[in-house]
């Protein structure tokens, strides 16, 4: 038998994100209904939020243009995805890292549970399956969204839990059940509604918004709706980086904001939270902005050191021999893997075995390659400042966000 305090709504001070209501099942509980994009009363921007989203839209700025200096962006896009869906699944919980991912590439077993990997893998296809619609012209949307997340579960943990669909039964976030739970997203049929008029808005009904302050008012309300039975959070985090390059605000996929969002978890739950308890879009808002000016200045930054050493490197090479023609063609595929094995190097640059195991020692006394198994056979190099570099903010932790 329900208890009065399970009766009682949740506590709010405002209703502007959406209203709690009494939901019926095997005991009362209070569902959380969205209202629609954008809030009502309008986004309060002051002096200091536009000052605000100006630093975010230059450092964004910045952060297209340095890719100009990239040699190949392909090259960094390969590495950096990898970075983004390692982060984005951490925060699920999983405990892979950039080198067990990159190891379970080459056919090499990671260090970690399998299924970890397989869904950090996924999180990848997922990830290059939408950017590539939307070069394809695809608009971003629900059907998108579907096909995205039916990779992102394909064959992993979640599988069974209707990849490629909203939901058609109660979610929940936090607690046992819906009656004990931290927060309960809409029914399913109100789930459905909501998701349709977010779409609209993603398309500019009933307005125009502009493209950073859409990429959080978004991210948030899809939270929120939590529309899938899993894998809510990684699809949520993608639908930002989506959005950017699908408004050409990025020419390449180079914003991710899992590292932020990892370091600041309680904060970006406490959030969204209040999003839905007090109506407190600006903060939200602002938290996301603050996060955007953070990371592009560092994905900046890293990206400019890559290219430094990648030049550096290249002069090391060119300095080993006058036959530098195969090192320096394993330099471009180690920046490709960064983690190297040698007779994938002579299948890769169809070379005899013994020239690319003499082109792997010449980078390994360069200083540019360094073991990492310790055995005698089925040796891997690591790029290894490389690695450092993309390692950066992905120590493996036991917490997580939620899915």
């Amino acid at each position: 038998m329900a208890t009065e305090a399970t009766k009682r709504p949740p506590r709010t001070t405002s209703d502007r994100a959406g209203r709690f209501i009494l939901a019926h099942g095997p005991e009362p509980f209070y569902a959380f209904h969205p209202s629609p994009l954008p809030p009502n009363p309008s986004l309060r921007i002051d002096a200091d939020m536009q000052t605000l989203l100006d630093r975010a839209n230059q450092a964004l700025g910045r952060l297209d243009g340095v890719t100009l200096l990239l040699p190949d962006p392909s090259q960094f896009l390969y590495s950096y995805i990898r970075k983004e869906a390692v982060l984005s699944s951490q925060i699920e919980g999983t405990q892979s890292s950039l080198s067990d991912l990159l190891l379970f590439e080459q056919d090499v077993a990671p260090g970690v549970p399998i299924g970890d990997v397989e869904e950090t893998a996924n999180y990848i296809r997922a990830m290059n399956h939408g950017l590539g619609r939307i070069r394809e012209g695809f608009p971003l949307s629900l059907r998108l969204l579907k096909e995205v997340h039916a990779l992102l579960l394909e064959g992993g943990r979640g599988g069974e839990r209707d990849p490629g669909e909203f939901r058609r039964t109660q979610n929940w976030i936090g607690g046992s059940r819906p009656g004990n739970a931290v927060f309960v997203p809409p029914p399913a049929e109100e789930a459905k509604l909501a998701v349709g008029l977010l779409e609209r808005f993603l398309h500019d009904e009933p307005e125009p918004t502009p493209i950073l302050i859409k990429a959080a008012l978004t991210h948030a309300q899809f939270e929120t709706i939590h529309p899938f039975l899993d894998g809510n959070g990684r699809v949520g985090r993608l639908l930002i980086t989506l959005l950017l390059c699908s408004q050409q605000v990025l020419s390449q996929p180079l914003l991710y904001l899992s590292l932020y969002l990892k370091r600041n978890r309680t904060d970006y739950y406490d959030h969204l939270q209040a999003i839905r308890h007090d109506g407190e879009w600006e903060a939200w808002l602002r938290f996301f902005l603050e996060g955007v000016v953070e990371v592009a200045n560092s994905a900046t930054e890293t990206t400019r050191q890559i290219v430094a050493m990648i030049e550096r490197d290249r002069n090391t090479i060119h300095q080993l021999s006058t036959t530098a023609s195969t090192p320096l063609r394993l330099h471009d595929y180690a920046i490709w893997r960064i983690l190297v094995r040698p007779p994938a190097v002579a299948k890769a640059l169809e070379v005899s075995d013994p020239t690319a195991y003499k082109a792997v020692e010449q980078l390994e006394g360069a200083g540019i390659l360094n073991e990492i198994t310790g055995k005698n056979w089925g040796k891997v190099y690591a790029y290894t400042e490389y690695l450092a570099i993309l390692n950066e903010g992905i120590e493996v932790e036991s917490s997580s966000v939620g899915s």
